[in-house]
């Protein structure tokens, strides 16, 4: 919400707005700008017939005093999603689903925009490097690209937020069960995605990513109206700590041989590594390696979809390339936090279980010489609920260390049943991880482990009981 004021202001509106609490960093965003309340609280004398819109953040309560003044004095009363569509009802709004991935296939594709100097707006779920806000919104744009949640657009509206966007080109990352608190079955949780695909007009595209089997099944019996396109893992491989794409393109004979002197004497900078010539086709294939800054078989796949998104904006595989190299992720997606010759510790958002599976695999797979010692919290409704834990089962099978936190008072805040070492250890399938419910217990377990030659991950959508991730990371190092 505070991103969404600051766009506002920054487009030239008069914003004000109220909450019960302010957070960092959104206090001092806000402050800086002039935004920030006075006083926290609900104020209804405040809303008055001189307001063109009151604008509700996801929890807003129907009994709050605010908006129950709103709806007396017959206001225009937007959801943040419905607000987003109005100010983008005219574009081309590229909407990026899925239960994994949304955020860093939203993050590639601004990125991709913004560098070859394509004008566009956009709402994503995290800060991205070289950007001020999250949310952009303009009248001069033609596009916006939105990440779609699908959890619920507000308490007091129970349509999840991607289908309140109306995509034109529509993508889906992947579909594994979670928020059972809004969505009970798995077959119901699919169903929202089938509805969002179908929501995708004729003269639009569906992006799918095929590899995923309840995905691909959906996809083929849904009643798609749009053309639709699958993807998988990009081609790619790994030297030294470093991933390349693997990118071939078709050049005749004559052209070829007219570039291959200066192919040769650029050949660091293109990773250009070898010519295979086709005689039938009187062709000649080059492949050219494309070093990335991230890494992993979701960030591989998720290179597929943006690359696709993009072209149906008019951008060409080849500069999609030329711009992906400098993608350096979105915050909390697989970032590095402290690194030296031998060792390496990393943050991600991974909590459930497709992401936490697919966290520990990439890291692996990225540095397979070193030890991998993966922390994870169990934070959301869903990952502290006994009925849910079983989706976890193999999913830290490849950590050489694996570490489970969670705090008892949060299972308790959300007035769930409580959660054993037991449960966790069937859940997952391994006997030998090691559960703590204490920051202190975990960070001293985490610095009695030897750092050379150890890759440590800190996985969760919470903050570990408060830990300072950026200062143990550094210890460690250290």
């Amino acid at each position: 919400m505070h991103n969404l004021a600051l766009a506002l202001h920054y487009k030239g509106y008069y914003i004000t707005g109220s909450d019960d609490e302010i957070f960092e960093p959104a206090k001092s965003r806000l402050d800086k700008v002039g935004l920030l309340p006075a006083e926290t609280g609900w104020f209804p004398e405040k809303i008055t017939t001189d307001l063109d819109a009151v604008i509700l953040g996801m929890h807003a309560r129907e009994e709050n005093p605010e908006l129950l003044k709103a709806k007396e004095l017959g206001l225009k009363i937007y959801s943040y999603p419905e607000f987003l569509y109005e100010q983008s009802k005219n574009k081309t709004r590229i909407v990026v689903g899925g239960s994994h991935g949304k955020t860093t296939i939203t993050a590639m594709i601004i990125h991709v925009l913004q560098s070859l100097k394509t004008n566009c707006d956009y709402m994503v779920g995290a800060l991205l490097e070289g950007f001020d806000i999250m949310v952009k919104l303009s009248d001069e744009a033609e596009i916006m690209v939105i990440e779609g949640d699908e959890y619920l657009t507000s308490p007091i509206d129970r349509r999840p937020k991607f289908h309140v966007y109306q995509p034109t080109i529509g993508i889906i990352s992947g579909i594994a069960w979670d928020h059972i608190n809004v969505f009970p079955t798995f077959d119901f949780y699919v169903e929202q995605f089938k509805i969002f695909a179908e929501m995708i007009p004729e003269n639009g595209l569906y992006i799918y990513c095929e590899d995923d089997v309840v995905l691909k099944a959906m996809s083929e019996t849904a009643h798609i109206r749009a053309p639709k396109t699958g993807y998988g893992v990009h081609p790619h491989r790994i030297e030294n700590g470093v991933t390349y794409l693997l990118c071939e393109k078709f050049v005749t004979r004559d052209a070829l041989h007219v570039t291959r002197d200066t192919l040769h004497a650029t050949s660091d900078a293109l990773h250009v590594t070898r010519y295979d010539s086709c005689v039938t086709c009187h062709e000649s294939r080059v492949t050219r390696e494309i070093p990335l800054q991230i890494f992993g078989a979701h960030n591989l796949t998720n290179i597929n979809a943006a690359r696709l998104a993009c072209g149906a904006v008019g951008v060409s595989d080849e500069q999609f390339y030329n711009a992906i190299q400098t993608f350096k992720g979105a915050s909390n997606r697989l970032e590095l936090l402290c690194k030296n010759e031998t060792c390496a510790v990393y943050k991600d958002f991974a909590h459930s279980p497709s992401k936490l599976k697919a966290t520990v695999e990439a890291l692996k797979a990225q540095f397979p010489q070193r030890k991998l010692v993966a922390c994870m919290e169990l934070h959301t409704f869903s990952s502290l609920t006994e009925k849910f834990l079983e989706q976890y089962s193999g999913a830290m099978d490849c950590a050489d260390v694996g570490i489970i936190f969670f705090n008892p008072e949060a299972v308790a805040h959300k007035k769930l049943p409580p959660i054993t070492s037991e449960m966790i250890f069937s859940a997952f399938n391994r006997s030998d991880l090691e559960v703590f419910h204490t920051s202190k217990k975990i960070e001293e377990r985490i610095l009695a482990i030897p750092a050379a030659d150890t890759v440590f991950a800190f996985m969760s959508s919470g903050n570990f009981g408060g830990m300072d991730l950026k200062e143990i990371a550094e210890k460690i190092i250290q």
